[in-house]
């Protein structure tokens, strides 16, 4: 009988265990991004059973042995809003879960393609890359790349001429030479180009910008020593337009007025499109301190362009762009007559055309493919940079075509790890003719660079990743083959903690470079800039090791970044006083000093609350010095300390949008303390002397309001505000024709009003 009652009990016991066991299930899909694209490591958690798990490299996921009951889903990833689901459990049926989550507006896991010339996600890349998009150029009233560059960690822009208002950009504490600026991935962003060509590009064609610090993209060629800025213009995605404009004061007396127009085209198929955008600018000259000077000169741009792509089949893309952009400046007294008529006048005239393509092909199964790439500019200038009415028009020819092959192969199973290997040859042509009779000045110089590059993209697993690459760089500038290595490497701590660590060797060939070909105004005449004949190539070794953080929740994602970099130069290019010509005019030597370091650390900070607020912040502490003294002036002694470049700079945006139609935003930018050279001659100033600017931090506000048209299902949208709203501005500026022209430091603007009215689809 006991038998019997153990076998009923046993037998019972058994069949409950099997009836909750067949009640057991399984949950499985894919996690994917608004595009399609998978989202590795994206985190799917059932809270209230404490399981979880994460997707693999394709998107995909499974969570097994839920029991019977209704639960809350929750998938999550960093960059993403957090999505909850419900899951109901009452069967032994696998349940399938495809979840798209959505990108939020801080950009941290944006697919870039600058680190490693292929498409990688930003927290994946071995290489730390910083995005700057539409929505910062927007947030910030920034009508000009020029204007939206100083919104990024450890880039600052810099206004070097009182008369023409020429700038460079300087990233990690060095000059606009040594940084490579890209233009949808290729060079023919030229020497020329850089003295203005950031401030001629409108906002508006821009999709985004990729920002890489540091050495680490030195593949791109040989000036990414500071960096690389790559200007992606706006792809063709839906069909959509906008028009907009944008009016400013200037000062309480200046007209500055902005209008662009976006239109986007693309086929129902989706496998055809096109993207137009146009801009027009008309700026009065403004003076600052009521001397019949220009501070800034008048400014009249007309930019037109275009990106298209072709879907020739599946595996086959082509894409062709191009864009243009005449302009007029004019700076200095008497701007109503001709350039040569004035007491002082710097007048430029540019007529800018560029173009390029993109073939590119992909295997069936996606490990394979190459593309053949060329692209081209070609500018014409009329220029006059005199005194006294002197005869001292120029004329200038610039032109640059960049072409070459790259092929990419993904390994999957390399050593139980990814690896996708990268090689290629280009070659990158350019010529330039600059010339002033009045001086006896002259570049007449063709540089050609040819390279070849091999590069691996090691994903030893899902926490370590190592890049090495090698250019081969052959100059027509140096005799000798230059070999450019650079390394790096990611190492993941879980989902939230990211390390790098990147070298590179960069050079520099002795060429003609973007401020040779400015002249200014000093000691009552003009300073022309030389050429050693004897000038070598310039060597550099950088090193940057960084700490990235980011921590998401239901309602918060955020983080820190803090990126510590060394630059090592070697025969570093300098300029020296060396006396006047025959006409009383200043004659500067570029040449070859010692060697010389940039070091430094940059910290950035995000903040984003539910998509209501978002904070954004970066600042840079940094030397920059000199092994030797450099004696920029032949009256005084020597300084190791590099000329116009502060230890402190930085900038922050505060975000406000309590619903989806309403915005404000706070904005600054942090400008420390650097040494200003004040060269003799200038009014009052009887002996060269060097100055400490003062601290600046430019502040901004702007609100804006978007209304729904729904007769024509159009958005209209009003924007108002108020840039270097405490006026932040130089007081000391020269006055007179015979003023220092270079003495000019700090924010490019004083206060200024706007007002600007978008209509379109947004």
């Amino acid at each position: 009988m006991m038998n019997i009652k153990f076998f009923l009990v046993t037998f019972g016991l058994t069949l409950i265990h099997l009836t909750i066991s067949a009640q057991i299930s399984q949950l499985k899909g894919k996690i994917t991004d608004s595009e399609g694209e998978p989202i590795e490591s994206a985190t799917i958690t059932i809270p209230t059973l404490g399981i979880g798990t994460k997707a693999d490299s394709l998107g995909y996921y499974e969570l097994n042995n839920i029991p019977l009951g209704n639960y809350p889903i929750k998938v999550s990833f960093i960059g993403f809003s957090t999505k909850t689901l419900q899951l109901s459990v009452n069967g032994t049926q696998p349940h399938v879960k495809n979840v798209e989550l959505i990108s939020m507006t801080n950009r941290l896991n944006s697919v870039v393609v600058t680190g490693t010339r292929t498409a990688r996600r930003r927290l994946e890349s071995p290489v730390a890359v910083n995005i700057l998009d539409s929505r910062t150029f927007d947030i910030t009233q920034s009508n000009t790349l020029a204007d939206g560059l100083c919104f990024q960690p450890g880039l600052r822009m810099e206004t070097d001429c009182q008369t023409c208002n020429y700038t460079q950009l300087r990233m990690n504490g060095l000059g606009g030479s040594y940084s490579q600026v890209l233009i949808n991935s290729r060079p023919v962003f030229s020497s020329l180009m850089s003295l203005y060509g950031l401030e001629q590009i409108p906002a508006n064609m821009i999709d985004r910008v990729e920002v890489v610090r540091g050495g680490g993209s030195v593949l791109y060629g040989s000036s990414a020593i500071a960096g690389t800025v790559n200007i992606l213009t706006k792809e063709p995605r839906k069909s959509s337009f906008t028009i907009s404009n944008n009016t400013s004061l200037i000062g309480k007396k200046t007209l500055d007025h902005f209008f662009n127009a976006n239109l986007t085209v693309v086929n129902e198929e989706e496998n055809a499109g096109v993207s137009i955008f146009a801009s027009h600018r008309d700026r009065d000259s403004y003076d600052a301190n009521g001397d019949g000077y220009s501070e800034m000169p008048l400014l009249l741009n007309n930019s037109f362009g275009f990106n298209s792509f072709l879907k020739l089949t599946p595996q086959d893309k082509l894409e062709i762009n191009g864009w243009s952009i005449n302009e007029e400046r004019k700076g200095g007294n008497k701007l109503d007559l001709q350039a040569d008529k004035a007491d002082q006048s710097e007048y430029r005239l540019h007529n800018i055309v560029v173009g390029g393509f993109n073939y590119e092909h992909q295997s069936k199964d996606k490990d394979q493919s190459f593309s053949v790439y060329g692209s081209a500019q070609n500018t014409k200038r009329t220029h006059y940079t005199g005194i006294d009415q002197i005869d001292a028009w120029g004329r200038t020819k610039n032109h640059s075509m960049h072409g070459g092959v790259q092929y990419n192969y993904i390994a999957n199973n390399f050593l139980n790890g990814k690896n996708t290997f990268t090689t290629g040859v280009e070659n990158q042509y350019e010529y330039t003719f600059d010339e002033i009779k009045a001086y006896d000045y002259l570049i007449d110089q063709h540089v050609n660079l040819f390279g070849a590059f091999l590069q691996s993209d090691w994903e030893i697993n899902n926490k370590l990743t190592l890049l090495s690459g090698l250019r081969l760089n052959k100059s027509n500038r140096i005799d000798k083959l230059v070999l450019t290595p650079r390394f790096s490497a990611l190492y993941k701590l879980g989902s939230e903690i990211q390390l790098r660590a990147s070298y590179a060797r960069g050079f520099k060939a002795p060429q003609a470079l973007e401020t040779d070909m400015h002249m200014a105004f000093a000691g009552g005449g003009v300073s022309v800039i030389r050429t050693d004949a004897n000038l070598m190539e310039e060597t550099s070794n950088s090193f940057n090791a960084s700490l990235d953080f980011n921590k998401p929740s239901e309602h918060f994602i955020y983080g820190f970044t803090i990126d510590g970099f060394f630059t090592r130069l070697y025969d570093t290019f300098v300029l020296e006083e060396v006396g006047v010509d025959q006409n009383g005019n200043q004659q500067l030597l570029r040449k070859n000093g010692g060697n010389s370091s940039v070091r430094g650390v940059t910290v950035e900070g995000r903040l984003n609350y539910d998509q209501k607020m978002q904070f954004e912040m970066g600042v840079t502490f940094q030397k920059s010095t000199y092994d030797k003294a450099v004696s920029w002036s032949s009256e005084l002694e020597g300084n190791k300390k590099y000329l116009r470049s502060p230890d402190t700079y930085g900038f922050y945006t505060l975000s406000f949008w309590p619903q989806n139609r309403f915005n404000a935003v706070l904005s600054g930018v942090l400008t420390g303390p650097m040494l200003v050279p004040h060269f003799a001659g200038a009014p009052g100033i009887d002996a060269d002397v060097v100055n400490t600017s003062p601290t600046y931090l430019e502040n901004n506000v702007k609100f804006s309001y978007r209304f729904t048209l729904n007769q024509v299902k159009q958005d209209l949208q009003f924007n108002i505000g108020v840039q270097n709203m405490f006026n932040q501005y130089q007081k000391d500026f020269d006055i007179g024709k015979n003023r220092d022209s270079n003495y000019i430091y700090g924010p490019g603007r004083p206060r200024t009003f706007f007002l600007g009215l978008k209509f379109g689809l947004m």
